[in-house]
């Protein structure tokens, strides 16, 4: 999935443990755990910015955009280079 969850390493830098951050945004410790894997193909608005609020920082803190490359989508010098592979 191109959209990559960073919220464990934004927890890990304000120093917030699991259980804290589940109580304070109101989720359950499990579905905090599954945010924080990545296993999850959604999450509501509110809890992003219950989140960033209780973590005092952005979205772009804990999300991240990561395209998967397809070979025609990289750079004509690597097509090149797989063309020859």
């Amino acid at each position: 999935m191109p959209i990559i969850l960073r919220l464990d390493v934004m927890m890990a830098k304000r120093k917030v443990r699991s259980n804290i951050l589940a109580r304070a945004i109101g989720v359950t410790e499990a579905n905090l755990s599954l945010l924080k894997s990545g296993k999850v193909k959604g999450m509501k608005f509110d809890t992003l910015e219950a989140i960033c609020a209780f973590l005092h920082c952005q979205p772009g803190d804990i999300l991240e955009y990561a395209p998967e490359e397809t070979p025609d989508q990289l750079p004509h010098h690597e097509q090149d280079t797989l063309k020859r592979a």
